[in-house]
């Protein structure tokens, strides 16, 4: 069984080749500097919802966006939002393990339940970039093939510093928005067998003419 996790699998629509090498033999793209700030207000959030999912009651924000919903009890929530385990499913056809790691997870009253991703940003509009949407739908795919009734309808909470106040009295603020997404998971299995069929090639798939990455390496080993 190969771990096939929802970072590996958005990589396949950005470059097939560098999806071969990193879910195929381990060869990752170069990582960026670490969001300290963004895992700050992850922690935090979850923090605050965890009080409200501990006591079955709607936070403030689900109330002021009245959204039927109150955060989901559930005794591997935490298993859920590890970035090692995080939402399983095995994909027989294929062998994988496809998982990925939910920020949170609502309920509504009828029981059905709603992907929940938290976002921080520096621009004063969020955007809800491709990678974004596939990011939820993959969870909302899982959590079906779990045996969940899930929503179309997942939120991403923004959290975007508040630059028209600066550092007042030494402290940075952040206006919170709460921005539906209509979700469809129509795609994710057929992205699946790709997968499969691109790493049972034994060579690497061509360099993508837009790939940043392939150029450089590209060019790197041209200068050898």
């Amino acid at each position: 069984m190969i771990k096939l996790s929802r970072s590996k699998l958005e990589l396949l629509f950005e470059c097939p080749r560098c999806f071969w090498f990193y879910a195929g033999k381990g060869i990752a793209r170069p990582f960026g500097a670490p969001y300290t700030i963004n895992n700050a207000v992850d922690f935090l959030l979850k923090k605050e919802f965890d009080e409200h999912r501990k006591n079955g009651t709607a936070h403030y924000l689900i109330t002021r966006e009245n959204i039927d919903a109150i955060p989901f009890m559930h005794e591997d929530i935490d298993k859920w939002r590890n970035t090692f385990t995080g939402i399983q499913y095995h994909h027989k056809e294929t062998d994988f393990l496809v998982f990925g790691a939910v920020d949170d997870i609502w309920v509504d009253s009828k029981g059905n339940l709603i992907v929940v991703d938290y976002k921080a940003s520096g621009a004063k509009e969020g955007e809800l970039y491709e990678s974004y949407k596939h990011q939820m739908e993959i969870y909302q795919w899982i959590l079906r093939q779990m045996g969940f009734k899930v929503l179309n309808i997942g939120y991403f909470v923004y959290c975007r510093v508040n630059k028209d106040n600066g550092f007042a009295k030494g402290n940075l603020s952040f206006d919170i928005k709460v921005q539906p997404y209509d979700g469809d998971d129509g795609w994710v299995e057929d992205k699946i067998y790709e997968a499969k069929k691109i790493l049972s090639k034994r060579s690497a798939p061509k360099c993508s003419d837009g790939c940043i990455y392939c150029k450089y390496t590209k060019v790197t080993l041209s200068l050898l």
